[in-house]
């Protein structure tokens, strides 16, 4: 049993922030049905690398879920919308705001056919304010919110942040609502509209940022991998690489520059005998800490960082991440068989439960894999799905790969 078993949801976002959003939910429990658009789909299965014609990339954030391809334009798709509509319980999309009130597939328009729906929209700027008509990604919401001038080294060109971080943090944002919502819909019966924007998103994760500015009126400067309140906290050069190093408190300090560094005098010298010493010399300590990292290894200044109880770990690329033991060990990389792509990989669920098994459930559906499964369930005439499906309203990319080879 799972906390969202028998939560249906009709996801018809795309690319990443509602994809993300819907993949945690369907891991979670949720029924997730991808609505999608004839021939093209979400606009992320364009996306290389792909394998036998699937992308890969789309596959990451879209498992676990079910597909089906219907043409919202078309009066009767967007009538057996509504139609799977009145059965479930979420309707989240990341549409410019006002398209899914021209298709027709808006809150007012879902909670017509059910009263007590939950509605989610994800949008680059959200559904109200001077820029809501703007179309925005994750790079434009790391323009506004900030992000972009307090990322990469000083001096340097405006840096993004290396992940998606804006529609990560969207996403993130959608799955706690979402779930918030369902909870208060239990107590009340009541249905609930969210308005999640990418930007908004974002900005809420300014914790410290926004406190020191409001407070001093500081604007974050870009800090290359220093912490904006501590330090030593950062990465330093070795031999063979990067150490990071984590001496963020006093206690800290001290293990750090007797038992790792063997700088014992600079408990007194007056450039770092305190936080707010080390602050305001700190390009000098970089300089100190780094004519003695680089004398020995990555991998020797993690195991002399561990023995002294000092946070601290390697600098590692992606694919070394992928292949440390200790990733591996935490079970976060799971195997599958994709329908098209063959066997593949991709990253698990990162919470591990006492009590709950909160796994992938499946692959990436191909597009439109269950539209006349999910349409038949909704009691829509086989005869007609077929008619649907050769007018174009309906679409399956592979029905020779259906069970019984046919799509109705």
């Amino acid at each position: 049993m799972l906390p969202l078993d028998g939560f249906r949801v009709l996801d018809l976002t795309r690319f990443l922030s509602g994809p993300y959003c819907t993949m945690v939910l369907a891991e979670l429990g949720a029924d997730v049905v991808k609505i999608e658009q004839p021939v093209t789909g979400d606009d992320s299965r364009r996306l290389a690398p792909k394998v036998n014609g699937e992308s890969y990339p789309f596959a990451m954030p879209n498992r676990s879920k079910r597909s089906v391809s219907l043409d919202l334009k078309a009066d009767r798709g967007r009538e057996l919308f509504l139609t799977l509509a009145a059965d479930a319980d979420l309707v989240i999309e990341n549409f410019r705001p006002g398209v899914a009130a021209r298709l027709g597939v808006d809150y007012a328009s879902v909670r017509a056919v059910r009263d007590d729906i939950l509605y989610c929209s994800i949008s680059g700027f959200g559904q109200t304010g001077p820029y809501r008509d703007r179309p925005g990604f994750d790079i434009m919401a790391q323009g506004t919110g900030g992000f972009l001038r307090m990322t990469g080294q000083p001096g340097g060109r405006p840096a993004k942040v290396g992940i998606a971080i804006n529609d990560i943090a969207a996403g993130a944002t959608a799955i706690y609502s979402i779930l918030g919502a369902q909870m208060m819909r239990a107590r009340t019966g009541k249905g609930q509209n969210m308005d999640i924007s990418l930007v908004d998103a974002g900005l809420a994760w300014t914790v410290w940022e926004s406190g020191a500015f409001f407070a001093d009126a500081e604007v974050p400067q870009p800090t290359g991998t220093r912490h904006r309140r501590s330090t030593p906290y950062q990465a330093y050069v070795t031999s063979d690489g990067y150490v990071t190093i984590g001496a963020a408190n006093d206690r800290l300090w001290i293990r750090l520059v007797n038992d790792v560094l063997g700088r014992p005098e600079w408990l007194t010298d007056e450039r770092f005998a305190t936080l707010p010493d080390r602050m305001r010399n700190i390009d000098a300590l970089q300089d100190e800490i780094e004519a003695i990292t680089r004398t020995a290894t990555t991998e020797e200044w993690v195991a002399r960082l561990d023995r002294a109880g000092v946070p601290g770990g390697p600098v590692l690329t992606y694919d070394q991440t992928l292949q440390d033991p200790h990733v591996q060990a935490r079970g976060m990389i799971v195997d599958l068989e994709h329908p098209i792509i063959g066997p593949m990989r991709t990253i698990g669920p990162p919470t591990k439960f006492s009590d709950l098994d909160v796994s992938v459930r499946g692959p990436a559906p191909w597009l439109g894999q269950h539209t006349a499964e999910l349409l038949r369930e909704a009691g829509v005439d086989g005869a007609e799905i077929k008619d649907l499906f050769e007018a174009g309203v309906l679409y399956d990319a592979h029905p020779d790969l259906q069970p019984d080879a046919t799509r109705s």
